[in-house]
Parts: structure tokens; C-alpha cells; sequence
């Protein structure tokens, strides 16, 4: 046998690699430093991609044909929106001040559960309007009665919504001023007020030091900070201030402020904030504008701008304006727009050449750019994380101030229990009690009908109508129920007749049948009989709840029977006394026979 030599072996098995991958952008390539392209040629681009990457560009198109066409023009009106969280603002426009139910649970996997539902006439065709709110996200989605088999349950509406719900029941919220409570959860989101830093960048100037060493202002970024807002003084300043002192004057004593479709927005502009002879980082004024999520640029003349330049955990885009024809009639700006990679892409778009008279299209063009690039750099991924551990938090505040009124509502949880649990910071011992925790001692089916007793468990796409279009008008869902609604002189006695009755509440949600945001009693007259109200709870019971009572739930209904007696005594007749005793004495005796 031949062997070729082991050089000639290795020769066969070596490949050609592919030349070096040079990545471009239009005219825009990977440079490591602006040095060496403005000893190139002008004219240069607004922006230079970093050398490593990490970050996108918008408009690199500054080449302005002698015949404009009309692809050369600004964006009309019409295609600028600012992009708002509109799910946020469901609560308050369609929930809130009208009729609804609103419920809150404990998901092991989802955590804390807040759930507003909603009967919904849109059209001539009856919908569930319905609002889940989870760690996450809120989901919202409308469904048409007529699409299902049959009316579902509050644990069955919660999984038409979001799928992934798996619980045993919803409590309903019995706080009258829950509304304020959710609302203002829904809106946190929702902001009003804006900061945006403004760093000026002369000719020539490529380093950090450089941008925040500049301390005089010429006539063309004194003409674009009109053009952005009106100048104020920050002493005694009673609008939003982005964080500027209007006491001590520490953070210099003028800014730049506007109003822009009734948000308040303040710009930390670097030539305005104090100058510290001798620091050359100018720790004063990056501390301000590097804690600003979006920042505008402003370049004087063709200087290029690398978005590593500065040095900031939340600069996360930025937006390059660079003027010709300063301080004359026909003053332009182009425009180049650079943002972190994990930020998606915000609108409006910029025109092709992106450049821009002076006037009042580019004002609406620019603010609601720079708006919209701060919601979008909210979805990056360090500012979502932050989001959602701040959402986690305020959820849970929400969900135990729901549960905690309500409880109250009921006299379960009194201010005895709020401070025994640390001035009602933390769980209540009435939470437990009812089995809010993540521990689930008994599975129990909260539907209200046969079909639904067998599969508990099943999602509530399942009854979804396969096929069938909205097209039949029903009677109103609740039409054939009774009203819950009460008298306040009610209430007490309404207390005594379900009192015994408390756990078996617990173990099975009355939610679907008659509850409200404000109450979940049944109105009864005043001569029904025990056994015919017995006998009633238990027809609505007979859907899977289990009559046999272990001893924890015996004594709570001992305890609640004997504390709920012993406090009507105080401010009862004696003839009412004698009943609640007597009423006591045959539900003890019914409960032994059980």
C-alpha cells in the first residue's frame, strides 16, 4: 500500500476559508473611531455604528435631489400616532362607573390573579367583556354570548381569556372603592411626564468629555432649543421639574420646557446644567442626562456620532439632529435615529431623505418620535425585567388590599388582624383561613351546571360554539336571576341566616351566580323558613360540593356561629336574640345529623 506523506494528507483536508464579513449599512460601515472619517472626504454620516455592534439605525438617506418629489416630503400628519398602552386604559373607559364584577385568586404558576368581567351589549348582539390581570401582562378580550354552549363561571371566563389559568375559584371583591384601587393599578403604566436630554456636539468633537465640556452656546442651538421649548427658570418652577432642583438652584438656574398634547416634558439640556471647572467627566451634568433613557443630539456641522460615545446604563436611543442654513428662512434638519438592539423599532418613520423644514410637521414629527422611542425602550430587556418585578409588587399590594376590605366588608378581618399581621402589610390569618395561599386542601368544581361538573379542569375554549357566528340574540344572562342587591338595614340580618354557612362559601365560588363588586348576598324576606333557605343553598351546592365538613371546618363553624351570636346580641332586641339563638341551636343540630 501507497501512503501518501502526512503533509499532503493534512493539504487534502484544509478548506478555503471565506474572506472577512464586512458589514454595512447603506454608506454607513463599522468604523472604530470618527478620526478617521473626518479625514475623509465630507460629507460625513450622522451616525457611525459601533465597531462591536449593539446597536441599529434609522435614516442614513441625507441626499436632497434638486426636483423634489414626493417621497421627499415629511410624513403626513395623519401617519404620526403616538403609541400608547391601550389595554391600560380599558378599566377606566369601559369598567369603571358602569356595572361590572371584578374577582381576585392565587395561581400557582401565575401568582396573584386580579379579574374583571364585564355583560356588554355591542351592537344587538350580548357580549362578556373580560379583564385579566397577571404578573405578566393584562389580557382583555371580548366574547360573544352567542358562542357559547352555555353561560360559564368565573373560572371558566378567566380561561377563555388566558388559557393557562388553572384555579379552583375566584373571591369576589366586596370593596366599594376597589375601582380606585384597579384603576390606578392599570395606569401605572401610563405617564404624563417626560425628560430628554439635549447634548450639544461641535465640529470635530468625538469623545465624552468633549460633548459635556461645551459651556457656550452658538446662534443655531440657541435657535433648535426655541424650536423645542420655552426657556424657564428653574427657581419656584411649579411644573414638572425631571428631576431638576427649583429650591437651591443646584442644578443650575434655566431650562428648557414644553407642553406637547398635554404632556409635560423637561429637557436636561448639557450647556445649561452646571459646569465644574476642573472635571473633566462633568460628573454634574452626565449624572442627569446618562439617567436619561432617550437623548437628542445636536450636531452643528457634519460631525459623526457613535451611540458608545457616552458611557450610560439608560441611554438606550438616541436622536441625531444636525441643522443647515442656520438662523435664516430656509433652516432644514436632517435627521438619523440610533437605538439599542433589544429595542424595537418605534414610529413614525423617517422620509427618504430624512430631512425636515423648520416648522410646525417637524415639531410634531420630532416630539412624538422622542416619545415613542422612550416606550419603546421600555421593552428592552433590562428595562423590562425592572417592569416586571415593579408590576409583581404592585399586583400583590392590589390583590391583598382587595382581599383585606373584603374581608372586612364581611367582619373577618377586622383592625385586629392587620395589626397582628404586621399594620396589614402582609397576609392576613382570614387569607389562610379561606385558603388563598398556594396550598389547595380541597378541589372543588365552581360550575354551574352538570356538563361542567364532570371536567372541571376543561378550558373554557371548550365552550366555544365550533363554527357558529354571533348571530342570535338571547335574553340578558342575568335575567332570570335575583337582584343582590341589599339595604344597609339588611345586612346584619342577612349575616345571621348565612353565618353557619361560611366555609362551605369558601370551598365554592358564589361568584357565578349572584356577585357582585359590592355585595354577594341573596335578598330573602323575612318569613322565609330555615329549612327552605337550606334547602335551597343546598340545590346550588349539589354541583360537586362535598357534604362532609373535616374538623377544622367544623369549629370555624362553631366559632363563627357563637362570635356572630354573641355580637348581634349586643345591638339586637330580645326577640331577635331568641330567633338568631334558636336559628343557631336547629343549624348545630342539622349540621350533627349531616
Amino acid at each position: 500500500l501507497y501512503l501518501p506523506p502526512q503533509g499532503s494528507r493534512m493539504d487534502e483536508q484544509r478548506c478555503i476559508l471565506p474572506p472577512p464579513l464586512k458589514v454595512s449599512l447603506g454608506t454607513v460601515d463599522f468604523v472604530a473611531y470618527p478620526q478617521r472619517v473626518l479625514g475623509r472626504r465630507s460629507p460625513f454620516p450622522l451616525i457611525l455604528l459601533p465597531q462591536f455592534g449593539g446597536y441599529w439605525i434609522e435614516g442614513t438617506n441625507h441626499k436632497s435631489s434638486a426636483t423634489p418629489g414626493p417621497e421627499q416630503q415629511p410624513c403626513a400628519s395623519s401617519h404620526i400616532k403616538l403609541e400608547t398602552n391601550s389595554i391600560a386604559k380599558i378599566y377606566r373607559k369601559q369598567f369603571m362607573g358602569k356595572e361590572h364584577f371584578n374577582y381576585y385568586s392565587m395561581d400557582t404558576a401565575l401568582g396573584h390573579l386580579v379579574f374583571s368581567m364585564k355583560y356588554d351589549v355591542i351592537g344587538d348582539q350580548e357580549h362578556l367583556r373580560l379583564l385579566l390581570r397577571t404578573k405578566l401582562k393584562t389580557h382583555h378580550d371580548v366574547i360573544p354570548i352567542s358562542c357559547l354552549t352555555e353561560f360559564p363561571n368565573v373560572v371558566q371566563m378567566a380561561k377563555l381569556v388566558f388559557e393557562e389559568v388553572n384555579v379552583d375559584r375566584f373571591y369576589p371583591v366586596l370593596y366599594p372603592k376597589a375601582s380606585r384601587l384597579i384603576v390606578t393599578f392599570d395606569e401605572h403604566v401610563i405617564s404624563n411626564n417626560f425628560k430628554f436630554g439635549v447634548i450639544y456636539q461641535k465640529f470635530g468633537q468625538t469623545t465624552e468629555e468633549e460633548l459635556f465640556g461645551n459651556s457656550d452656546e452658538s446662534p443655531a442651538f440657541v435657535e433648535f432649543l426655541e424650536f423645542l421649548g420655552d426657556k424657564i427658570e428653574l427657581h419656584d418652577f411649579k411644573g414638572f421639574r425631571g428631576g431638576l432642583d427649583v429650591t437651591h438652584g443646584q442644578t443650575g438656574t434655566e431650562s428648557v420646557y414644553t407642553n406637547f398634547h398635554n404632556k409635560e416634558i423637561m429637557f436636561h439640556v448639557s450647556t445649561k446644567l452646571p459646569y465644574t471647572e476642573g472635571d473633566t467627566q462633568q460628573l454634574q451634568r452626565k449624572r442627569h442626562i446618562g439617567n436619561d433613557i432617550v437623548a437628542i443630539l445636536f450636531q452643528e456641522e457634519n460631525t459623526p456620532f457613535v451611540p458608545d460615545m457616552i458611557a450610560s446604563n439608560f441611554l438606550h436611543a438616541y436622536v441625531v439632529v444636525q441643522v443647515e442654513n442656520a438662523c435664516s428662512d430656509t433652516v432644514t434638519y436632517k435627521v438619523s435615529v440610533t437605538a439599542r438592539d433589544d429595542v424595537p423599532f418605534f414610529g413614525p418613520a423617517l422620509p427618504d431623505p430624512a430631512i425636515f423644514k423648520k416648522g410646525h410637521e417637524f415639531h410634531e414629527f420630532l416630539f412624538t418620535k422622542l416619545i415613542n422611542a422612550e416606550y419603546a425602550c421600555y421593552k428592552a430587556e433590562k428595562f423590562a425585567k425592572l417592569e416586571e418585578r415593579t408590576r409583581s409588587a404592585l399586583l400583590e399590594t392590589l390583590y391583598e388590599e382587595l382581599h383585606i376590605n373584603s374581608q372586612s366588608m364581611m367582619g373577618l378581618g377586622g383592625d385586629e388582624d392587620k395589626l397582628e399581621n404586621g399594620g396589614g402589610g402582609g397576609r392576613s390569618q382570614s387569607m389562610d383561613a379561606m385558603g388563598l395561599s398556594n396550598k389547595k386542601p380541597h378541589t372543588v368544581s365552581t360550575s354551574l351546571s352538570g356538563s361542567f361538573t364532570e371536567t372541571p379542569k376543561t378550558p373554557g375554549i371548550s365552550l366555544i360554539i365550533p363554527g357558529k357566528s354571533p348571530t342570535r340574540k338571547k335574553s340578558g344572562p342575568f335575567g332570570t336571576r335575583r337582584s343582590s342587591a341589599i339595604g344597609i338595614e339588611n345586612i346584619q340580618e342577612v349575616q345571621e341566616r348565612r353565618a353557619p354557612y361560611i366555609p362551605e362559601a369558601q370551598d365554592l365560588s358564589r361568584s357565578s351566580s349572584n356577585a357582585s363588586s359590592f355585595a354577594s348576598v341573596v335578598e330573602e324576606h323575612d318569613n322565609v323558613c330555615i329549612e327552605e333557605y337550606n334547602t335551597g343553598l343546598e340545590s346550588l351546592c349539589s354541583s360537586g360540593t362535598p357534604h362532609k365538613k373535616d374538623s377544622f371546618g367544623y369549629v370555624s363553624w362553631v366559632e363563627d356561629s357563637m362570635s356572630n351570636t354573641s355580637a348581634t346580641s349586643q345591638v339586637s332586641s330580645p326577640g331577635e336574640l331568641f330567633n338568631s339563638v334558636f336559628n343557631t341551636a336547629i343549624r348545630l343540630q342539622k349540621f350533627s345529623l349531616s
